[in-house]
């Protein structure tokens, strides 16, 4: 691993800085920034990777199934098809896929990754640990930063039980899942409390407690909340309170705290949010693909919001196509243009700030190209179609708007380099495995 980096141009949280050398430790984390003696050596523009906030690795094996009409096809019908997937994955299958979502994630602008896992039981229901130690192992082969964030999946909906296709999500037993998160401590874990409606609010408080005895206090919680219409409608019907409301009244809500999707949230409940410091992670093009709906993105940055990212179903992973979609469902919903740009643009801002949240969501040091931040890094290249010709300062504009994954050249991960010229050095799975995985899994 270099030492030294240095580049025509970086992102910093400051602003973009011409000729910089970044100077790194042995652990790839930036110890100075300074003026280059070798002018972009490695390269063009960088800037810091994004944090992906939230995915289910194994849902890549979903692309192009599940998109046939049945009646009035949801998202609650698309889930019919996630099961059928769900239930036939076994743990060298669930290598395969994820080490192809991971290695996409870096191609993509993803250096780091929160994996909100599910699959943790063999079909019958017997617990195992093999599926998690196929994700674990899929993401030190491809090199990507993991947080491990195993689910805790308890019921089938509010008040009702688990259905036989769920079995391999549900744990009956706390006792169990806390077992499961003792045997992870080797690797950086939070918890992840699948939703209101698969874990009863009553069992929040003595989770949270069980799992402090195991983690400590400092530890990441992630949460689907108010994705769907018919979810907050439940919640109201049994509770007489929307979601976060909800989960404000039955837990301390904190900076650990990110809730994920918060589609169909209340004005009130987001200015709680900000209120206790927690995280909002949108997750555009999977929301768009689900037919979620659209969260206040502009309503939320005026109060003082900023949203991560994740890549969720990874039946597309990009992440400048990502902010693109939160911009422009922005742009359809209010009937105008620039929804979330300030006076220097929209992608600088929007990639600075998804950085800075996802930091928060993963509580790891990616939060941007400083020293004391990890050296994970993107870097533009300058040959790429839409780029070609654009001044720095309107570059990430035209990036997106115009570009996606392609216009990357490379990608760096604790300083060392993952992706060179397009293309993963090393990539961790064989696209003709992967392809036979699917053959086999769709069958």
């Amino acid at each position: 691993m270099p030492n030294t980096l240095d580049f025509e141009y970086i992102l910093t949280p400051k602003g973009i800085m011409p000729n910089c050398r970044l100077t790194l430790d042995s652990n790839g984390v930036i110890q100075g920034i300074s003026e280059s003696t070798q002018k972009a050596k490695d390269g063009f523009f960088a800037l810091p990777g994004m944090p992906n906030a939230h995915s289910h690795a194994f849902q890549r094996a979903l692309a192009g199934f599940g998109e046939q009409r049945q009646g009035q096809d949801s998202f609650w019908s698309w889930r019919e098809a996630m099961y059928r997937v769900a239930n036939r994955i076994m743990p060298d299958d669930l290598l395969t896929i994820a080490s192809k979502a991971y290695d996409e994630m870096l191609l993509a602008g993803f250096t780091s990754v929160a994996e909100f896992h599910y699959l943790h039981h063999w079909p019958d229901g017997k617990p195992t640990f093999a599926m998690a130690e196929a994700v674990l192992e899929a993401a030190q082969s491809s090199g990507i930063r993991l947080v491990f964030l195993p689910v805790l999946y308890q019921q089938g909906g509010f008040d009702r039980p688990a259905k036989p296709e769920q079995g391999r999500f549900v744990h009956q037993k706390l006792d169990d899942y806390l077992h499961l998160l003792q045997r992870l401590k080797h690797v950086q874990v939070g918890i992840a409390p699948h939703s209101l409606r698969a874990v009863p609010m009553s069992d929040l408080t003595r989770l949270l407690e069980g799992v402090t005895d195991v983690l400590g206090q400092d530890f990441p919680i992630h949460i689907h909340i108010s994705e769907q219409v018919a979810e907050v409608e439940q919640c109201v019907e049994r509770y007489s309170r929307t979601p976060i409301w909800c989960l404000s009244d039955s837990v301390d809500l904190d900076e650990r705290w990110s809730l994920v999707h918060a589609t169909h949230a209340t004005p009130e409940e987001l200015r709680l949010v900000r209120r206790v410091s927690a995280e909002v992670v949108l997750c555009p093009l999977t929301e768009a693909y689900l037919g979620d709906g659209i969260f206040p993105t502009v309503e939320y940055f005026d109060f003082g919001g900023r949203p991560a990212v994740g890549s969720d179903s990874n039946v597309r992973i990009d992440a400048m196509s990502e902010l693109r979609w939160m911009e422009y469902s922005q742009r359809l919903k209010n009937r105008g243009r620039a929804q979330l740009a300030n006076e220097y643009g929209v992608g600088s801002r929007l990639w600075s700030s998804a950085v800075a949240g996802g930091a928060r969501c993963l509580r790891q040091s990616v939060a941007g190209v400083s020293p004391g931040q990890y050296a994970d890094l993107v870097v533009l290249n300058k040959d790429a179609a839409p780029l070609l010709g654009v001044g720095p300062a309107q570059l990430m504009d035209a990036w997106l708007v115009a570009g996606d994954r392609h216009c990357i050249d490379q990608v760096f991960v604790g300083g060392r380099q993952r992706v060179k010229d397009g293309r993963l050095i090393k990539p961790s799975t064989k696209s003709a495995d992967f392809s036979a995985t699917m053959a086999r899994l769709h069958q």
